[in-house]
């Protein structure tokens, strides 16, 4: 819908590159690296969620035959300063990067790393582990936002203080709290707004953490030369940024470091952060020996990031005429063991699709004794925009408007005013909300009892950042295409199909390939999703300079001017008549095939760090029916609508709207960490985590809506993330419509339903 240009490539559907690599097993992953000599590291994890490390004695252990090492935080270097970046433009002092690596003075969450060990094989290892003795001080633990935020909560950090980075700030109190950073944005008059308003809805709600739930367990392998080198192989969204945080955790140069990412077996930016790695540097320090290191599925649970717990209120003020005039928004995020929670993420998101002239946002950032959290795709914004989303729905039942009408009527348009500052460039916001509201599946009847439909919008901003990349052209009439961008999600092929569509040459002859950090310039990472849009623009960049270095090459031939020879489109290049007045023209191919007599190879290289990237806007509907027997909630009908700029490989772009709508639905109807009283994780296993399996969806049906980019040569907007936005609030209103219960409390699970429906009886 609404795309205006066609392409011989982009809007395609080819085989992705790596295809075949990965269904023959061919495709190297993380686990499948051996080296002679090899050592297999475990680590030893705190069963409290807050104690005092008195004493760590690991002599028992080293004395274990076939243990060769055993590290604490006592090994690293002593941190003195300095920030490290932790995923999607976040960063964090680099003292708690540390702490989180391997446990200092306190551990801080059950699970948390206190030593790590390496032996001969894994169940030496892990026998070694029983034998490090750690001597704790239990101290309460703090597991709830709310609770954390009292001034008479138990502190996690002693040296933590409020950060406030509101414009304007009022300095801050110097007392310790579990409140890291507090920020506000806000527009307008608010209470002059809600004076105005003839309906006020006020409500809070609560969202548990959640974890991205990958197949492939985080890995890290470690091998510190005999020279000082360090070379570390790992499953890794963040190649780069693992060298830095590596570089700054070991006080190593950067130059000494090379980063080796495999491939991925899922991610959704839980594998942005590391975990293991430095521990595996270490060890191998130690014994001049390769380390690997592999977690458990019950670790991955209870020491990897999840998605924040959010405790949020919403108030919502609006006219009869369905004119939106206040909203205030408050949302305390939980960032586990230390700061750095998705603040604003969920800031950013909550009013985008709406243009309210006056509003406040209030985000807080605070530790509790979790596991430190982590992206989560669209970090920070399902939460943030469930309440609020929420309320609008119920805020159209109160006016007796439809929904979508409602949206139509305050929806942001280019132009309008941003919450977050600024102003709205070309966006497709309204399309999609169009999309939605004229799709037979909103318009069709809904019959029968228990039944309901439930609509929602999301929203992104997307990411630019730093991206290198290179390609040669083959005497084959084939391109080379050298990334530093971990593919996951076939960006392999949406990349290729961007060179492919600037040379004018088929998908299927641009040969991508994913190297390490010594052989591509420096590249952000696979996150925010900005590896389409980005490594895209390189793509282009990379094929235009392809193109002139081809035309140089013609004009050599033809031995004319360059400025008299073109390149076309379609990969053809022409020339001036020739003698005989007959048009000259060669193809790529014949070009690349005269490359060894005309100067040799063609290689090129291009970094860039673009800013004008694609705000995305998404709008889900949802048909469910709940069972009054057992409260189960079962997915009817499923349609995704997304403005996604412009589709490079339609298939992809449907796939990722699909999987993201899918883990929504779980965040939504089972999916939460649920912690005993003592702080101890009690579901850390996908018998006990519950997620969506095909059991439980429907197809989902998607809407690609192409809205052009216009900072983009070929139009593209990030489409990964903002697909996970709208099912929370969404399969909330239509459990609403279905039972009448409006549920301000994630998941929404069957227990959690038919306690309310019982309630409901009393």
């Amino acid at each position: 819908m609404v795309a205006t240009k066609e392409y011989s490539v982009i809007g395609t559907r080819p085989i992705r590159h790596d295809g075949t690599d990965k269904v023959t097993g061919r495709a190297q992953y993380g686990s499948d690296i051996q080296m002679a000599g090899t050592l297999q590291g475990r680590v030893k994890r705190s069963p409290y969620a807050h104690a005092l490390i008195k004493k760590i004695d690991a002599s028992k252990a080293l004395a274990l035959p076939g243990v060769k090492a055993v590290v604490t935080a006592a090994d690293f270097p002593k941190e003195t300063g300095g920030v490290a970046e932790i995923g999607e433009g976040a960063v964090q002092a680099l003292e708690f990067v540390v702490s989180n690596f391997l446990a200092t003075d306190k551990a801080l969450y059950n699970g948390h790393a206190v030593a790590a060990v390496c032996a001969i094989d894994s169940h030496t290892a892990e026998d070694a582990l029983e034998l490090i003795e750690v001597e704790y001080e239990v101290l309460t633990p703090v597991l709830d936002v709310q609770e954390a935020m009292l001034e008479s909560s138990p502190v996690l950090h002693d040296n933590l203080r409020t950060k406030d980075t509101t414009p304007l700030a009022v300095d801050v109190s110097d007392r310790r709290t579990n409140i890291a950073a507090h920020t506000q944005l806000a527009g307008g008059d608010l209470e002059k707004g809600f004076a105005e308003a003839d309906v006020v809805i006020e409500h809070e709600y609560v969202t548990p953490m959640s974890h991205q739930g990958y197949i492939e367990p985080q890995m890290g392998m470690a091998y510190w030369n005999k020279d000082g080198h360090l070379t570390v192989w790992t499953s890794t969204q963040n190649p780069f940024g693992c060298r830095s945080t590596l570089s700054d955790v070991l006080k190593k140069p950067v130059s000494e470091i090379s980063v080796v990412p495999m491939e991925i077996g899922g991610g959704f930016g839980g594998k942005i952060s590391m975990y293991l790695e430095p521990l595996a540097a270490m060890l191998s320090r130690k014994t001049g020996k390769p380390v690997k290191m592999i977690m458990s599925r019950e670790d991955v649970f209870t020491a990897t990031g999840p998605t924040s717990g959010v405790f949020s209120r919403v108030k919502l003020g609006a006219k009869k005429d369905g004119t939106i005039v206040a909203a205030d928004v408050y949302m305390a995020y939980e960032a586990g063991a230390f700061p750095g929670a998705p603040v604003f993420g969920g800031m950013n998101g909550v009013l985008a699709p709406y243009n309210i002239p006056n509003f406040r946002i209030d985000g807080y950032d605070v530790v509790v004794n979790k596991p430190k959290t982590a992206a989560y795709r669209a970090p920070g914004t399902p939460a943030g925009m469930f309440g609020h989303e929420s309320v609008l729905n119920e805020l159209a039942h109160k006016l007796d408007m439809d929904p979508m009408d409602l949206r139509l009527k305050n929806g942001s348009k280019p132009g309008d005013e941003r919450p977050m500052g600024g102003r709205w460039g070309q966006v497709g916001n309204v399309e999609v909300m169009e999309a939605m509201r004229d799709h037979p599946h909103y318009k069709s009847e809904l019959q029968g009892p228990n039944r309901g439909r439930g609509v929602a919008m999301g929203y992104w901003g997307n990411a630019g950042m730093e991206t290198s990349s290179s390609g040669s052209i083959l005497a084959d009439g084939t391109a080379s295409l050298v990334l530093g961008s971990v593919d996951i999600g076939g960006t392999r092929a949406a990349l290729s199909m961007q060179l492919a569509e600037t040379l004018g040459i088929r998908a299927e002859d641009v040969k991508p390939k994913v190297v390490d950090t010594d052989s591509i310039g420096f590249t952000n990472m696979t996150a925010g999703s900005r590896t389409a849009f980005a490594g895209g623009w390189a793509a282009y960049e990379l094929g235009m300079k392809m193109r002139d270095e081809l035309i140089q090459r013609a004009a050599k031939i033809w031995e004319c001017d360059a400025d008299k020879v073109t390149y076309a489109d379609d990969g053809v290049v022409h020339g001036p008549n020739d003698d005989d007045g007959k048009p000259r023209s060669l193809t790529f191919k014949d070009l690349a095939a005269q490359l060894p007599r005309t100067g040799g190879t063609i290689e090129v290289g291009v970094n860039i760090n673009k800013s004008s990237v694609g705000p995305a806007f998404a709008g889900h509907i949802v048909d469910l029916e709940v069972d009054p027997e057992t409260g189960k909630v079962t997915i009817l009908r499923y349609t995704a609508v997304q403005d996604v700029g412009t589709a490079i490989h339609p298939s992809y772009v449907e796939g990722q709207i699909q999987g993201g709508a899918a883990q929504g639905v779980g965040m939504a109807l089972n999916e939460e960490y649920y912690y005993g009283p003592d702080g101890r994780m009690q579901n850390a296993s996908f018998l006990d985590y519950r997620m969506p399996t095909t059991l439980d969806m429907p197809m989902i049906d998607t809407v690609l809506v192409e809205v052009p980019n216009q900072g983009h040569p070929y139009g593209v907007r990030g489409v990964g993330e903002v697909c996970i936005v709208p099912p929370l609030p969404a399969i909330q209103a239509a459990i609403a419509e279905a039972i009448g219960i409006r549920f301000q409390e994630l998941p929404m699970s069957p227990r959690a339903v038919i306690d309310a429906m019982l309630k409901g009886q009393e």
